[in-house]
């Protein structure tokens, strides 16, 4: 083995935590090695959630075209142009690419195109992509490897060569019918999507009901949503056995608790859940300790078993989100500056997991949902508002969905959960009081600009029952 080249520290995989330790460390003016193997910056900016939701965007337009006379338009000779939704999507991309090889250059941190695997606890050597390897050492090293699709071990699946999310955002004509399995987020997003570009849309979802984990009033919301958008669900039900080929034509074989049916289409999307990016990398060389589901082993300061290893993002297990893998990043950083060790300056454990999925309307959530409240015994009081209650909805013809919070005996807020328009763009306020333990009150207090959809959290917690 050469000798190795020596570095301050090494950073595998360029997703959100691990592109901006690199920046922050090399900005520093450590010597620092970024090793990716795909693409500048990880799965967000370039095949997850910034291209997912251009292409959603482009499919609310779609909507407001086959909406037309509702807001007094009346245009007939429109179509979808797939290979123009997707030049559209790749623009985007390209713009957040030249973005990310700045911010390398500025901070002068080093890329290096390859594979990145562990000789031992200080060594990494990267399998080039251009072809021949090096070796590098440093006492610092941070893996933020992400996750990928799960592909389930189900007789077929893998012959019928499926869509993930990856290839379904590269889809240049339009499926004839689109079969998608899975009732989460990434399934629920192309549905709606796709639906509204013109394909026939069936999901197949395993537990009884979508978004099995949120309160049954989300669920119900979901499926009357996807009911009036003409999208076929399937519930309760297992997928058996796979044939044929996505692209041209697939079926599936389906058991449910009333029995056993097949369901058939053109096009196969596998979004069924993740698996972290945690193979053949030498971490056992390492001693680097995994998780039974292949996560990389870390405390609550994302080190790992091994002193001056970090792990960041999905394959640390963190809550699969771009806003939490950069909390990540701030937690490592910030304990890295702190110089006792047993006084950390930040930590995982207890912070805020906001969530939105970006359906339309979108669906945005913090803290507790009512199923936990009661699952935990913990005493709340509801509140909940229709969106037609938000006055700013009624001026945009969009007023599905609704408003709920949950608050505790002493006046804070433990949940908040917005089905509407806009949704995403709630929560900050909310989490705001939450974090700063402050009595809902302090929200329905304030003067909110008149009419916007903030204005709907005034009127919510305005309607809190007494305690």
């Amino acid at each position: 083995m050469s000798t190795p080249e020596q570095y301050d520290a090494i950073v595998i995989g360029t997703g959100e935590a691990g592109k901006f330790i690199a920046w922050h460390l090399g900005s520093k003016g450590q010597r620092v090695a970024a090793i990716e193997k795909d693409e500048i910056g990880g799965a967000c900016p370039n095949v997850a959630c910034l291209p997912t939701k251009n292409v959603v965007h482009s499919a609310k337009v779609a909507s407001f075209f086959q909406r037309g006379a509702e807001f007094g338009i009346v245009y007939d000779a429109w179509h979808v142009n797939m290979a123009e939704v997707s030049a559209r999507r790749q623009k985007m991309i390209d713009g957040l690419h030249e973005v990310h090889l700045g911010n390398f250059k500025k901070s002068g941190a080093e890329i290096i195109k390859g594979f990145g695997r562990f000789l031992d606890a200080n060594t990494v050597q990267v399998d080039l992509n251009a072809g021949g390897a090096r070796t590098l050492t440093a006492p610092k090293i941070f893996i933020d490897t992400g996750s990928r699709a799960t592909i389930d071990p189900i007789p077929g699946l893998v012959e019928a060569q499926p869509l993930t999310h990856i290839q379904a955002l590269e889809l240049d004509t339009l499926p004839e019918h689109l079969l998608i399995a899975g009732g989460g987020y990434v399934g629920l997003e192309f549905a709606q999507a796709m639906r509204r570009f013109g394909s026939r849309v069936t999901v197949v979802e395993r537990n009884p009901r979508l978004l099995h984990r949120e309160d049954p009033d989300v669920s119900e919301a979901l499926h009357q949503l996807f009911h009036d958008e003409d999208i076929d669900i399937v519930t309760d039900a297992t997928i058996t056995r796979v044939e044929g080929i996505s692209g041209a034509a697939v079926k599936l074989h389906i058991a449910q608790p009333t029995g056993e049916t097949i369901i058939e289409g053109t096009h196969l999307l596998v979004a069924t859940g993740r698996t972290p990016n945690t193979q053949n990398m030498g971490l056992d060389l390492a001693g680097v300790q995994t998780t039974p589901s292949g996560h990389i082993r870390v405390n609550d300061r994302l080190e790992t078993t091994v002193p001056g290893i970090w792990a960041m993002g999905d394959c640390a297990g963190s809550p699969h989100f771009t806003h939490i893998s950069f909390d990540d990043f701030r937690t490592v950083r910030d304990n890295l500056a702190q110089p006792d060790p047993s006084t950390p300056n930040r930590s995982t454990t207890g912070r805020q997991v906001p969530s939105c999925m970006f359906t339309d309307p979108e669906l945005a959530h913090v803290g507790l949902t009512e199923t936990e409240a009661k699952q935990q015994g913990t005493a709340y009081r509801l509140v909940k508002i229709p969106m037609l209650a938000v006055l700013r909805a009624r001026t945009l013809s969009e007023t599905r969905g609704f408003l709920k919070a949950l608050i505790g005996p002493d006046d804070r807020i433990l949940g908040f959960t917005a089905f509407g328009t806009g949704a995403g763009e709630l929560l900050p306020a909310v989490q705001l009081a939450m974090v700063n333990d402050l009595p809902y009150t302090a929200i329905r207090n304030l003067i909110v600009t008149h009419p916007t959809l903030a204005e709907g959290l005034v009127s919510l917690f305005s309607a809190v029952p007494p305690n």
